[in-house]
């Protein structure tokens, strides 16, 4: 059975995931660190101890072949991908083996541009075009599933 696997702590999504989800009859993870404690119906909330990549490596353990992780990390979406999971970002673009390396390749650039002390341009103020957009790929990953 597939099971969704949320990256909990700061996604926006979190509420619609569970919503869409129920429609689907999929059950919910949510991962979250003590600093995000949340709790929701539809969802089974695992909590983590805080720490650099905590919430990451809990839930990259949990994924199985076929399970859906939501994400915005680009370092959690290449381990989802490497356990065969197949993953999604709030804004509904699809991580795949395709994309993953150029996404990664960019994190690893703009790192190095804000160590030698450049800035780089922070995240546009979300809209409900992101929410569109992340329902109907998340809604394509669902109905797309393989019948079990």
């Amino acid at each position: 059975m597939t099971n969704i696997l949320v990256d909990a702590d700061g996604c926006p999504v979190v509420d619609l995931t569970i919503k869409i989800a129920k429609q689907f009859s999929t059950p919910v993870y949510l991962f979250c660190d003590t600093a995000h404690n949340m709790q929701r119906d539809g969802a089974e909330t695992i909590m983590v101890s805080k720490g650099a990549d905590a919430v990451d490596f809990v839930l990259v353990n949990r994924v199985n072949k076929g399970d859906i992780v939501v994400t915005q990390d680009y370092g959690l979406a290449a381990m989802v991908l490497a356990k065969q999971g197949l993953v999604i970002d709030q804004n509904g673009r699809a991580y795949t083996n395709d994309n993953i390396d150029q996404l990664l390749y960019s994190r690893h650039m703009s790192q190095k541009v804000r160590q030698a002390g450049g800035r780089m341009k922070g995240p546009k103020k979300r809209q409900k075009e992101d929410n569109e957009k992340f329902e109907k790929g998340f809604r394509d990953i669902l109905e797309n599933l393989p019948k079990q």
